[in-house]
């Protein structure tokens, strides 16, 4: 417990030092922001590293393709929301557009670009999430989605939103599912991070063009395979306890 409030105390502080005196960045050109939003989250990684002894392992790169690619990850953890960041091609991330009014951080989201989406528009949103994701994998960015829409507990039964759907046949990009066990060593709603090694594994390309039915049952029982192979080791290395496999956030 004292390591992990060392940490949780040095991450916030570590990201307002970031967000501060890298505030003039929002003055220049945007790829200078995102070379600084690759550092704080390395930055992140490190601190967890040394002071909690949690350390990263990431499988597949080799999956990637090329050009732009739409990264469909797990989600269970507020971990997951940097800590993929350094791995993808100029990532545009899809969050919620509420985010927008934090102050500073909400500032740089705006800069770099990323996809916002007003949950409340329902279908009007899926749409607009498709244009602007359209626009960004032009620039041959990377589209990073959490297809959940939310982070779910280790085993929590999946919840896959039809956003990622809209997006593969909207695109006709590639998709790279994305397994994850991060959610054990850094769970949600607690301030415990555990030692071990989170394992993110970047899973083979589904290509474009796959009937949406078929795309989503594959999407899901790639993703949800995986993790479900992740998360039992990384339990037996932290040493932590399995929690209920309850839902939201």
């Amino acid at each position: 417990m004292l390591r992990s409030l060392v940490f949780v105390a040095v991450f916030y502080l570590n990201t307002a030092v970031f967000l501060i005196f890298g505030s003039p960045l929002l003055l220049g050109p945007r790829s200078w922001a995102m070379a600084v939003l690759k550092a704080h989250a390395l930055a992140s990684i490190w601190w967890m590293r040394v002071i909690c002894g949690t350390k990263l392992e990431v499988r597949g790169l080799q999956n990637l393709p090329e050009g732009p690619a739409i990264i469909a990850a797990k989600h269970q953890s507020a971990w997951d929301t940097f800590g993929l960041i350094p791995w993808a091609r100029d990532p545009a991330m899809v969050m919620k557009k509420e985010l927008l009014s934090v102050p500073v951080y909400g500032w740089f989201s705006r800069k770099f670009e990323m996809i916002f989406v007003q949950r409340e528009l329902g279908a009007r949103a899926l749409r607009r999430m498709a244009a602007d994701a359209a626009t960004r994998a032009a620039q041959g960015r990377d589209i990073v989605i959490f297809p959940e829409g939310t982070r779910r507990s280790p085993g929590a039964p999946p919840a896959y939103k039809p956003g990622v759907t809209l997006l593969y046949d909207t695109l006709g990009i590639p998709c790279v599912p994305v397994a994850l066990n991060s959610g054990v060593f850094w769970p949600r709603r607690s301030l415990i991070r555990r030692p071990g090694t989170i394992v993110v594994e970047f899973l083979p390309a589904i290509e474009p063009g796959m009937p949406r039915k078929q795309f989503i049952s594959l999407l899901q029982e790639r993703i949800e395979t995986a993790t479900a192979r992740l998360i039992p080791a990384g339990y037996a290395v932290s040493g932590g306890e399995k929690t209920p496999a309850n839902a939201e956030t």
